[in-house]
């Protein structure tokens, strides 16, 4: 059966058909669908850890045991999970361990540009990349093969336009793949010195096959269509470099890691002129050159953001495409939704003027104007330890005007240690935790505080205070950040505090939790456009020429703009 399938589908069905038994992931963009589409197949027992470390710890596990398991994640997930990951290659598998890690060139949702190819290499493990929605499905089957022939864990690379764009996938049948056999082997599995030494030379054996394996890859292909212009390149650019230069010469690589190095020097010879076409960093530029073959690469193309096929044209052939001519459209930066909780949070520390110490997730669009409320963010958990470091760097007297926030899954995924730091250490500033009860950024995925499992099941929920106050704090407070008067209270009297302190904002994000929708506010003619209100960032907030104005196709009636409005002008329901 054909489908059109979204590439994180896809990835989703190659995993079904290739017999996983268990998945276990954190959702991170673009990789976050692969799971959530996965959860669908009854067979498959599916999770959401509560970091990327876990999860790959998991689905190791999983694998030791006999079962196909596969971890999913983004770019900046990996080095979470880098530390099970390089120990795992050591320790091979039993049943095929996949790691799909998607890329994101662009940053449309990520804090760096990072190449995942460079981890396969260090960590010794192959990695596969496919450049379709159908290459997505038939490349996750392949892997679980891969992973069990070889007797390693193999890394699966995606990208945001693989992951999100749809192509034409043909559907097949689940691949029975019986439990295998566990039996104890501590010098396979048991990482210690004297067994890691051993095993470190069956890896670098190993190694060695797949480089002679890479030769006859079947993912691995040369298009040879002339002599004049030859290409190597992966995924996406693939399809670039088919669209611009149709009458050039590819070699596909599908494997990226080990590259087949008798197949390059053989097409390098075949082709007057050779470039390397690939986004990010030079991975496969690098490693041709050594080989001693001329090429072309960085020197024409950037290591920054998404190619195009106009791009390659222009810098290849010197032909500059006319672009289409559409209406200018608004810029739409990215702001929190009408009615987000964490809004209040942000307004209040612009009026008792805090530097706070921000985390990943929908709350880090406080740092856009004007709210402009963050002052740092640097990756997952980090706040609270960052704002450790400050109150040391800077002393006690600034804690008293320091805060960190962060989100209650990011505070599940690496906010506790920090946490746990900063008690043992004598820390005295506030962790403020906006508890939304979604990991909101990636799509409202439960997490260990909702309630729900990955399968929206009902499952046992971890209460964020009582787990705070086990570990030691003494002073913790829960509050609704709509009240503004008992969330000012808090914030002066906890910031005060020569002791470690934890408040915990808690009201739901307004896109689960539609029965808080009301009716648009409205502005009445006592406004005096002192722009107060305009401080607070909503998107339905309009500033007009005499007065402000409300979008009713906006506003969801929360309330934040009247509490905050000096002359009580905003009010009662729009007309």
């Amino acid at each position: 059966m054909k489908k059109i399938m979204l590439g994180n589908e896809a990835y989703a069905q190659g995993a079904y058909e290739g017999g996983v038994n268990v998945v276990s992931s954190y959702p991170g963009t673009p990789s976050t669908e692969v799971t959530e589409n996965i959860v669908k197949y009854d067979e498959v027992y599916a999770e959401w850890a509560p970091n990327e470390k876990v999860a790959l710890e998991v689905a190791a596990g999983a694998c030791y045991g006999g079962a196909r398991a596969l971890c999913c994640m983004k770019h900046v997930g990996l080095n979470v999970a880098a530390d099970p990951l390089f120990t795992a290659s050591y320790t091979g598998v039993n049943g095929g361990l996949v790691i799909l890690v998607a890329d994101d060139p662009g940053m449309h949702s990520s804090q760096n540009e990072q190449d995942s190819r460079f981890y396969a290499r260090s960590s010794h493990v192959p990695m596969l990349e496919p450049a379709d929605s159908m290459e997505a499905k038939e490349f996750m089957k392949y892997a679980f093969s891969l992973s069990e022939r070889f007797d390693t864990p193999v890394l699966l690379r995606s990208n945001t336009r693989i992951s999100h764009s749809r192509g034409i996938v043909e559907t097949g049948e689940r691949e029975q793949a019986p439990l295998k056999d566990y039996q104890k082997d501590i010098k396979k599995y048991v990482m210690m010195p004297g067994m890691a030494k051993a095993r470190h030379i069956v890896v670098e054996q190993r190694t060695k096959d797949l480089e002679a394996f890479a030769e006859e890859c079947e993912l691995n292909r040369a298009e040879y269509l002339g002599g004049e212009i030859g290409v190597i390149t992966s995924g996406t650019c693939y399809n670039y470099v088919k669209e611009a230069l149709p009458n050039a010469s590819v070699l596909k690589l599908g494997m990226v890691y080990p590259l087949p190095k008798k197949m390059i020097s053989e097409f390098a010879s075949k082709v007057k002129t050779l470039y390397v076409i690939e986004e990010l960093e030079p991975f496969f530029e690098n490693q041709v050159r050594v080989m001693g073959i001329p090429v072309s690469g960085k020197e024409l193309f950037t290591v920054q953001g998404e190619y195009s096929v106009n791009m390659i044209k222009e810098k290849i052939c010197g032909e500059t495409c006319t672009p289409v001519k559409t209406e200018a459209l608004p810029m739409r930066p990215p702001v929190l939704c009408p009615g987000c909780p964490h809004r209040a949070v942000y307004y209040m520390f612009n009026k008792l003027k805090l530097t706070a110490m921000g985390d990943i997730g929908c709350y880090t669009l406080g740092a856009g104007a004007p709210l402009s409320a963050i002052d740092t963010t640097l990756c997952m958990g980090a706040s609270i330890g960052m704002a450790h470091g400050m109150e040391k760097a800077r002393g006690e007297d600034f804690a008293r005007k320091l805060v960190s926030v962060i989100g209650d899954s990011t505070f599940m995924h690496s906010g506790i240690t920090g946490l746990v730091n900063m008690l043992y250490n004598g820390a005295t500033s506030t962790v403020m935790i906006l508890d939304n009860s979604t990991t909101g950024m990636t799509g409202h995925q439960d997490h260990a505080t909702t309630g729900k499992n990955a399968k929206g099941e009902p499952a046992p929920s971890v209460n964020i205070e009582k787990l705070v106050e086990t570990i030691g704090v003494k002073h913790v407070r829960v509050l609704d950040p709509f009240d503004l008067p008992e969330l000012e209270k808090a914030l002066r009297e906890e910031t005060q505090r020569e002791e470690l302190s934890v408040i915990i904002t808690r009201r739901p994000c307004v896109l689960i939790d539609r029965a808080s929708i009301k009716e648009a506010l409205c502005v009445s003619d006592e406004c005096r456009n002192c722009g107060v209100c305009m401080k607070l960032g909503c998107p339905a907030i309009v500033k007009g020429e005499n007065k402000v104005d409300i979008d009713a196709s906006l506003c969801i009636g929360c309330g934040l703009c009247a509490d905050v409005c000096p002359f009580h002008a905003i009010g009662g329901a729009a007309e």
